[in-house]
Parts: structure tokens; C-alpha cells; sequence
């Protein structure tokens, strides 16, 4: 019994010595070598152009039906007014009741800048139209772009203040 004992203690002091023993020291890696301005890959000649030769071009994207444009969202080349403004960049300042409808001013990023407008029912949006507007929200139905979706519309409801805001 006492050489079990013994055996145990060994083994329990050789583990603790090695466990305090300092690990050794890290090399440090070399300095990257200098890049020379020869070493640079060579530039395409000017008059360079890619021919896929019926492959696919690698930098088209694949969710896209061939030969179909994808759509840019160039500030440049959106309409005037709240008709370039996308139904996610669109956040709602006021709702006022005028003449017994509701009228929303909204402000966006439209032509580059922020902007604020004024939306009734039935005014179109750069991808969406608005259906409704009550006291507290707006109501627009936006075109969904994504072509894996089986729904093309989505209702989304802009609120005047968000939850924390109400509190």
C-alpha cells in the first residue's frame, strides 16, 4: 500500500514540475522581404478585353435570369422627388390630416441628399407604391427584387414614432 501511495505521489510530482517548468521561448518571424518594383505583376495591355467564349462571366452575378440587367439603385439615375426613394431608405417625420385624408411627410435620400416630401395614398415610390396612410403609420406595397422569392409584393408599415419613442 505504501508503495502505491509512493508511485502516486511520484507521478503527482513529476506532473506538477513539468507543468512548471517555462514553456520555450517563441521565434520570432522574419521580416517580410521588401517588394521591388520589378517583382510587381505586369498591367494588360490597354486594348485587353474579356472574351468568355460561352463561359459564363465571372464577375456577373448568378441570381439575375441571363441577359437580364441587374437593376442599379445610381442616385444619378433616380426619378425627382419621393419617386427616388427607396421604400427601406424612407422614414416618416410627420402625418397631418388635410382636407379629410392623411398626408405623410417622409424624407429620404432622393437624387443624393436628404430630402423631405410630402405622400398621399396612391403616390409612387422608387420600388413601391403607398396604399394607406393613418394617424400613426403609412402603409406602402414594395416590389420585391429578389428573383428566388415566390412573393414579388410585400406590405410594409412605416410607424411615425417607434416603440421606444412612444414610451
Amino acid at each position: 500500500m505504501t508503495r502505491l501511495l509512493f508511485a502516486v505521489a511520484l507521478v503527482l510530482a513529476s506532473g506538477v514540475a513539468r507543468a512548471q517548468t517555462p514553456a520555450p521561448a517563441a521565434t520570432t518571424p522574419a521580416a517580410p522581404a521588401a517588394v521591388k518594383a520589378d517583382d510587381q505583376l505586369p498591367s494588360p495591355p490597354a486594348d485587353f478585353s474579356y472574351a468568355p467564349g460561352g463561359r459564363r462571366d465571372p464577375f456577373m452575378t448568378l441570381t439575375t435570369p441571363k441577359g437580364q440587367a441587374v437593376r442599379q439603385l445610381d442616385p444619378s439615375s433616380r426619378p425627382a422627388g419621393a419617386a427616388g426613394i427607396a421604400v427601406d431608405e424612407l422614414t416618416v417625420r410627420g402625418i397631418l390630416l388635410s382636407n379629410g385624408t392623411f398626408v405623410a411627410m417622409v424624407s429620404g435620400a432622393a437624387g443624393g441628399k436628404a430630402q423631405t416630401f410630402s405622400v398621399k395614398a396612391g403616390s409612387r415610390l422608387l420600388d413601391g407604391v403607398v396604399r394607406a396612410i393613418d394617424a400613426r403609420s403609412i402603409v406602402i406595397v414594395q416590389q420585391v427584387s429578389d428573383p428566388l422569392s415566390l412573393q414579388k409584393q410585400r406590405e410594409v408599415r412605416k410607424l411615425l414614432r417607434t416603440q421606444e419613442e412612444g414610451k
